[in-house]
């Protein structure tokens, strides 16, 4: 059997684009002789859908690009996508996440997601219900089993913890399906993919069958999908391997196909790095956005950030702000022009004393017997969002945050301020980490300049501030967010791990007490296990801590 890995980027509810896409991808699989081109999970809706599948005309429209692709297959190479069907047997919920095989003009056979994820990011259980059975497909003389993302993602063998009392693969293999195929929208964090590729590899020996795996690449909101598809032999040795973070097409004939050698890993920042560009490049154009705009501080997030941007967008379509203080430093200022020129982004200079001048003026009367305090410092931040807001809203740009997830984390970030955009492009990213990538960036030569990365990081609001004034040092604080946010330990288990326990017990607060920012902050591009934002839904007014 020839297959074809069609490793599309779609748009969530754009029904005729992706439709567009499909159609291209499988005239390619026609044109090249395959039996039969496998598509990605929920390809007609792009994914993921959430709550436009409450809407019926919605559904109704999937349907009718499904049938539309259907009309346009032929006899000899099939089709196998990803779709929504309404659920016939209620009651229930009242949808299935679908996958059928279409050939010679018709639907000739459709199987519905078994193992629904309800976890993280995930929320499937909202809208679906699972299948009852999933029996294998016989088309043309062969015995296939269609399964869809989380349906692989139980086998006991592999996972010590499992969510799920059914592993749909071996049930078909059982059955006697000869090869299985997984249709995918399985979202990429750091070191995804290799855990991915080790079970994977585990399903097919253990199945003793080659599996078929096509994933989803792009970015939809938060998710930034990878792609990555793969195609394994019985033995468990490649076959295919899709690129990471791009569109792919892969021809591969399953008897006859030689054994790749083993991939070399990229690095964990080269991966970041093309995660974040792939994200920022998707949620801008599909929001319908041309440009951005930032503001360049002369520090390192905002200088990660212009790269990133100008990586994604063109550095035509970047325009970097200088928003200079009376507490700004001159190097802050010299910074961000070599950073721009580095880039070849456009910059202005816009100093922010004059307009702080005036409202401090105005509020003179008001605050009269009281000291300045982070009142004021508040003040220069949300006058310079509200300057980048004005760039934003005339050049129509999308204005991108540069805050990281450890600043997110505490609290160390201004509503209405700093936190003013329309994407958080580092929000997922530790501070050390944000120092790793950067100096990732300059591996080849200065584009970052060199003082971003070494001066202590300083939020630049009143006179000699450094973040460390106000913060443990970042390898400590980091450490601690992720012990706390990621893996989920108590202050004493954390203490014990040999921080200082009033250390711990102060971050914890900040995290605990900053969930109203967090709550209010642009969305951000998930590139870690455990972000803030959707994946992690904690109460604001709550009262319970962790001892």
């Amino acid at each position: 059997m020839k297959v074809a890995l069609a490793q599309i980027n779609t748009t969530v509810g754009d029904l005729a684009g992706n439709e567009a896409r499909i159609l291209a991808a499988y005239a390619r699989g026609v044109a090249a002789g395959a039996d039969l081109v496998v598509f990605p999970e929920l390809t007609i809706t792009g994914y993921p859908p959430r709550d436009l599948l409450l809407r019926r005309g919605f559904v109704a429209d999937n349907a009718a690009v499904l049938a539309r692709l259907a009309a346009a297959t032929h006899a000899a190479t099939g089709m196998l996508v990803g779709h929504v069907t309404a659920n016939p047997r209620p009651p229930g919920r009242e949808l299935h996440n679908c996958v059928s095989w279409l050939q010679g003009g018709r639907i000739a056979a459709t199987r519905v997601k078994t193992l629904l994820p309800t976890y993280d990011v995930f929320d499937e259980d909202r809208y679906f219900e699972p299948a009852g059975e999933n029996a294998p497909v016989h088309f043309g003389g062969g015995t296939y089993g269609l399964t869809i993302c989380e349906d692989i993602w139980n086998d006991e063998d592999f996972w010590p913890d499992r969510r799920y009392r059914r592993n749909p693969p071996m049930e078909l293999a059982a059955a006697g399906a000869t090869i299985l195929f997984n249709v995918s929208a399985s979202p990429w964090h750091l070191g995804k993919e290799a855990t991915r590729h080790a079970m994977l590899r585990s399903l097919a020996i253990k199945a003793g069958r080659p599996v078929v795996f096509c994933n989803q690449v792009g970015g939809n909101d938060e998710l930034v999908f990878d792609g990555g598809s793969l195609v394994f032999n019985a033995a468990g040795e490649v076959l295919a391997r899709a690129q990471m973070f791009a569109e792919d097409f892969q021809l591969v004939d399953l008897a006859a196909a030689p054994v790749l050698p083993p991939a070399t890993p990229a690095p964990a920042e080269a991966m970041l790095h093309d995660a974040l560009v792939l994200g920022l490049r998707d949620y801008l154009h599909k929001c319908g956005f041309r440009a951005a705009v930032l503001g360049l501080s002369g520090g390192i997030d905002s200088a990660l950030v212009g790269c990133l941007a100008a990586a994604a967008l063109g550095p035509e379509n970047v325009r970097g702000v200088a928003l200079p203080s009376e507490f700004s430093s001159p190097g802050s200022l010299s910074d961000a022009q070599a950073l721009a020129a580095n880039l070849g982004i456009q910059y202005d200079v816009i100093p922010i004393q004059p307009p702080f001048a005036a409202v401090r003026s105005q509020l003179a009367p008001v605050f009269a017997g009281r000291a300045e305090d982070t009142t004021e410092e508040n003040l220069q931040a949300r006058l310079r969002g509200v300057l980048l807001m004005a760039l934003s809203n005339k050049f129509g740009s999308l204005l991108l945050t540069t805050g990281n997830k450890s600043e997110l984390a505490v609290g160390y970030c201004t509503l209405y301020g700093d936190m003013c955009g329309g994407l958080a492009v580092i929000s997922d990213l530790p501070k050390t980490i944000v120092y790793r990538l950067a100096r990732w960036i300059n591996r080849d030569g200065e584009i970052i300049p060199p003082a971003s990365i070494t001066k202590a990081p300083s939020a630049e609001l009143r006179p000699n501030q450094t973040d460390q004034d106000s913060l443990p040092p970042y390898e400590i604080l980091d450490a601690i967010l992720d012990a706390y946010v990621v893996a989920g330990h108590s202050a004493a288990e954390i203490t014990a791990l040999g921080y200082d326990e009033a250390t711990v017990r102060r971050v914890i607060r900040l995290i605990d007490n900053n969930e109203y920012k967090r709550r209010q902050a642009a969305p951000g591009l998930k590139v870690t296990s455990k972000a803030f934002g959707v994946g992690r839904r904690i109460p604001i007014a709550q009262r319970y801590r962790a001892v």
